[in-house]
């Protein structure tokens, strides 16, 4: 039987961190370091997502949850960063690329954390449906 919660994180997780690299690939944007910090965060969860849904491993939400709620951290602050001017001050972006910038901006909301923010909240979730069904 397919563990669907499963199988839908992993999905997720697939598209977030193919999403990242079509960005920086073929659009050329440089990832700022906020970005690379949620790239560490995504990545791995392919793997680990992947790996447990072979193996349909109920248990992989106690290791996947606390990456994916930090993920869910960073990606609201960074989000917060673009989005609230009074927070610029607070960057902690302090070479290269800013973290304040936008290379998208989507129906004036849609930035590319936003839609990181997104995958680590429904990652976060499937997790919880996962940890509710065992």
């Amino acid at each position: 039987m397919v563990n669907k919660p499963l199988l839908l994180a992993w999905i997720t997780s697939i598209i977030a961190m193919v999403g990242s690299l079509f960005f920086s690939e073929r659009m050329g944007f440089i990832p700022c370091t906020l970005c690379w910090y949620q790239r560490i965060l995504m990545y791995p969860l392919v793997v680990f997502l992947g790996i447990a849904f072979y193996r349909n491993d109920r248990e992989i939400y106690k290791y996947i949850l606390p990456i994916s709620i930090t993920g869910i951290v960073m990606s609201s602050y960074h989000y917060a960063l673009q989005k609230i001017p009074s927070m610029h001050e607070f960057s902690s972006c302090t070479s290269g690329v800013p973290c304040t910038g936008q290379y998208i901006n989507w129906f004036g909301f849609v930035t590319i954390p936003f839609l990181a923010l997104i995958a680590f909240i429904f990652v976060t979730i499937m997790m919880f449906i996962l940890w509710k069904r065992k």
